[in-house]
């Protein structure tokens, strides 16, 4: 069982924010890379939250991993201020009403996957001056509105700019940067305990938006 897993959100083989999550992985020692343009799933959700598609088995697998994982970790491009359609599709049908978040008796979301920590990898072509200025949603969308309203805390995003611009000397730094980070965290890993797992009827009783 790997204590950490790795889900590339990039759907070039070849990009750097693949790249990046092998170095961590790499750094880490037993993280398990989950590159979402492997599996086969429809990133669609036909039929909004009013009724379940069934889940296909690389979905369910991936869904099983991040369970099982100590620390989950995103690695992704900024695109038109968001995440690649494959990410966004991944989480739409990954994480469930019932399953890793439930609505309370007020209404107010609960995350089912406490336990477990997070970073996410987010690299754009903005540079950091004009960050302020044109700001980056896809962070407080998958941080925030994603894996924290999950559970996933804390959830650390580090932010990789001027992509475009960058030389090799520049690249190789956040490589080895990343792969540090991977190892830091399964040194800490090493003395957390695993999380539990989600209990089947944990949220029997919760309201399910039907947008």
């Amino acid at each position: 069982m790997s204590s950490a897993l790795v889900i590339d959100g990039h759907p070039d083989a070849e990009s750097l924010t693949s790249s990046l999550a092998q170095r961590y992985v790499a750094g880490y020692g037993n993280a398990r890379l989950l590159a979402l343009r492997d599996l086969e799933f429809d990133p669609h959700m036909r039929f909004g939250y009013r009724q379940r598609m069934p889940l296909e088995p690389d979905l369910a697998d991936a869904k099983r991993a991040m369970r099982e994982a100590k620390t989950i970790i995103i690695t992704t491009p900024l695109w038109w201020g968001s995440v690649p359609a494959l990410l966004k599709g991944f989480f739409d049908r990954a994480l469930l009403p019932q399953q890793e978040y439930r609505y309370n008796s007020h209404g107010l979301p609960e995350g089912l996957l406490k336990g477990r920590r997070g970073r996410m990898f987010l690299l754009a072509d903005t540079p950091w001056y004009a960050a302020p200025v044109l700001g980056l949603p896809a962070a407080t969308h998958v941080a925030k509105n994603t894996m924290k309203l999950c559970g996933v805390r804390p959830f650390q995003v580090h932010r990789l700019l001027g992509v475009q611009g960058a030389d090799d000397a520049k690249i190789a730094r956040w490589l080895e940067g990343v792969e540090r980070t991977g190892a830091s965290d399964a040194r800490r890993d090493a003395d957390r305990p695993n999380p539990q797992a989600i209990a089947a009827d944990a949220a029997s009783s919760s309201v399910v938006a039907t947008s």
